[in-house]
């Protein structure tokens, strides 16, 4: 008579499934007929039949894809950009600490992405530049978003969007608002350093113009940052986005000189010129000029 605490074989244990079954468990796991799959709530179908390329140039697909990728981490860059500039305004440093670092994060994949489109040389983009007609970058409105919630106001950068009335509206809002830099010196005065009201509550559309008092300010934080630790913080966290904002900038230029030269660019700007300009410009001036004065 067998021992009754000897083991049973697994196939004569009913708890122990069937191969049947276990192929069966596995088919009703992969069915998602029913339920949202991967694709589906990526929405990729349409994602990812949006390359259209014009042209026959093999490298277009790159050029496409490229700014296509650029254009979606801009979307989540001013969706950072917006809710960091409405804690600051609400006294809600943490949470903007965070926001802002993801921008920074974001301007660092933007910077890399240059390297990928210079692998494009000058004749594999001349074999597709005639399909472009007047697209160019310069009339991306989300950027001219960016550029207007960092502070660098240019009344006509409107008019590259005239021609449409719904993306005009999101771009002059952009513009007349406070921009993030506005949001921090208002902060500062709420916190009763002396900011003076021509940089508080001022016509936000117009460019800004740095002011020794509001170095001052941000010299009296930076010289005690113990008891001004968050204004400090961010500060700080300001300095890092310009920083990476300009290395974005920087590569631009790069990557245009190396793929067109001195042409000018396909939306009618003077392209590797017009884009030295803007290395030039500062978004948070006395944040940086502090640094020589302390």
């Amino acid at each position: 008579m067998p021992c009754p605490h000897a083991p049973q074989p697994a196939g004569n244990d009913p708890a122990t499934p069937s191969p049947e079954s276990i192929v069966h468990e596995e088919r009703a796991q992969l069915d998602f007929s029913r339920s949202m799959s991967y694709g589906d709530y990526l929405q990729l179908d349409a994602v990812l039949t949006a390359q259209k390329p014009l042209s026959p140039a093999h490298d277009e697909m790159l050029f496409i894809v490229q700014h296509q990728t650029s254009e979606l981490w801009m979307k989540l860059m001013l969706h950072e950009l917006h809710a960091a500039t409405a804690h600051i305004a609400r006294d809600e440093l943490q949470p903007a600490f965070k926001m802002l670092a993801r921008v920074s994060k974001i301007m660092e994949q933007l910077v890399h992405a240059w390297d990928v489109l210079a692998t494009m040389t000058p004749p594999e983009y001349s074999a597709m530049r005639p399909y472009l007609g007047q697209s160019s970058g310069f009339q991306s409105y989300q950027y001219r978003c960016i550029e207007f919630a960092l502070g660098n106001k240019n009344a006509a950068m409107l008019q590259p969007h005239a021609h449409r009335p719904d993306l005009l509206t999101l771009v002059r809002a952009a513009y007349e608002a406070p921009s993030l830099y506005d949001e921090a010196l208002r902060l500062l005065a709420r916190r009763g350093l002396p900011v003076p009201a021509s940089h508080t509550a001022r016509d936000f559309s117009l460019p800004y113009e740095a002011s020794d008092a509001v170095e001052q300010a941000w010299l009296a934080v930076y010289r005690d940052p113990q008891k001004y630790w968050d204004l400090y913080q961010l500060g700080e966290e300001l300095t890092d986005l310009e920083d990476a904002f300009r290395l974005w900038r920087f590569r631009h230029v790069t990557t245009v000189e190396r793929v067109i030269g001195f042409k000018r660019g396909t939306g009618g700007t003077g392209g590797v010129s017009y884009l030295r300009k803007m290395l030039d410009v500062v978004l948070f001036p006395e944040i940086w000029k502090l640094r020589t004065d302390l």
